[in-house]
């Protein structure tokens, strides 16, 4: 009996050590954990975040708040992110390029027949939602304001705006290369939850020198990329977006280097020149390029093996040469040391998780080559 007694004791006072415990996780979470809609972080991270959003954000001359939820803050051109970069401290701004190649006379005669037939079947091109809501006066840049919850939710405040590494990536890209002309930079459209917090299809930038391990980011989420336009948001949604079977639309990138101060830019729509990185936050690209891409990308941490993430890329589809189904490319170009656009003498093609996403590429019996991807993710070929 005595046994007994002394073992259900032993019993009670291991249950109670273990409510004084629960407890005190309980309280030190009251008392050191901060509510934020409905999810609860440290005092730590908010701090973290605190100074991030300090570091990122400038006063605004205009704000304006968009249909879709977002606000874009129209600041001093000269009060930009881009100038917290080291090497662009004393930085002076280049308003406009020196040159544009695409309004260079000796453009060889298939591109502009191209876009003489291109005009013809007349395929919109896709504008930005904030756009509906106001505009940003001149010697000002709009800038996506960047949320407290969206820091709050990244897994890494620190690296927050920057892609994830490489080798986590399921890639599929065309590749169309010589030995003069390289995009190490990006622009163009993306869907992407990590960065915006949502899942609209955002036109975005992109920049590193290491492969995204210690340097580069989205738009403007860090010293880099100076802009120089008033009219387009880095990282703001566009409209309106294709739709298998349906009308379509389309969104037109150029990347180039400035002759003379070897500014890399980027223009939307080949009219309006939203801004460049400078040369100076390069080592080869100061120079030239040696290859360029196009194509798409899905994040997954579990490429090479199984499952495979669900996530589609462009339509979801997978290629096919009817224009309007799946994710399609036209119009590719370089842009050599002599004038004028061209395309290019060497094309191949790469692509990872081939059952998961394919491409097709059109260059025979056209008369402007093609190139179409895209894919559902995780399918009956890709479990």
């Amino acid at each position: 009996m005595g046994k007994g007694l002394c073992s259900g004791e032993v019993i009670r006072l291991r249950g109670m050590k273990m409510m004084v415990i629960m407890l005190g996780v309980t309280v030190t979470l009251i008392r050191f954990g901060v509510l934020v809609e409905g999810d609860l972080f440290s005092k730590q991270k908010i701090l973290e975040v605190e100074r991030k959003l300090t570091q990122l954000r400038r006063p605004a001359v205009k704000t304006i708040q968009s249909e879709d939820g977002d606000i874009i803050d129209c600041i001093d051109i000269y009060k930009q992110p881009a100038f917290g970069h080291p090497a662009l401290r004393n930085h002076t701004i280049q308003m406009a390029p020196t040159y544009d190649a695409t309004k260079e006379t000796k453009t060889m005669g298939k591109m502009d027949r191209w876009k003489k037939r291109n005009e013809e079947q007349s395929p919109t091109t896709v504008k930005q939602t904030w756009h509906k809501s106001g505009s940003c006066p001149q010697g000002t840049i709009p800038v996506r304001r960047i949320r407290k919850k969206e820091l709050l939710r990244a897994s890494s405040v620190k690296d927050h705006g920057r892609k994830k590494h490489s080798s986590t990536l399921s890639r599929h890209v065309s590749e169309f290369s010589d030995n003069k002309t390289v995009n190490l930079q990006r622009a163009n459209h993306s869907v992407n939850p990590s960065v915006y917090g949502d899942r609209q299809t955002r036109f975005f930038v992109y920049w590193t020198v290491d492969g995204s391990k210690k340097t580069g980011c989205f738009d403007l989420t860090c010293p880099g990329f100076v802009q120089t336009s008033h009219e387009i948001a880095l990282g703001a949604a566009i409209y309106p977006i294709s739709v298998p079977n349906g009308l379509p639309y389309q969104i037109i990138v150029y990347i180039y280097k400035d002759p003379v101060t070897s500014n890399w830019w980027v223009q939307y729509g080949e009219k309006i020149n939203v801004g460049y990185w400078p040369p100076e936050l390069f080592v080869a690209l100061s120079y030239h390029a040696t290859s360029a891409e196009w194509g798409g990308e899905v994040y997954s941490s579990r490429v090479g093996t199984t499952p495979h993430t669900k996530t589609d890329m462009g339509s979801g589809h997978f290629a096919d040469s009817v224009w309007g189904t799946s994710g399609a490319i036209r119009r590719i170009r370089i842009h050599e040391n002599s004038p004028g656009l061209k395309f290019p003498d060497i094309v191949t093609t790469l692509m990872d998780e081939f059952n998961c996403y394919n491409v097709r590429y059109l260059s025979d019996y056209v008369e402007d080559p093609e190139f179409y991807y895209g894919g559902p993710g995780r399918n009956y070929m890709c479990p």
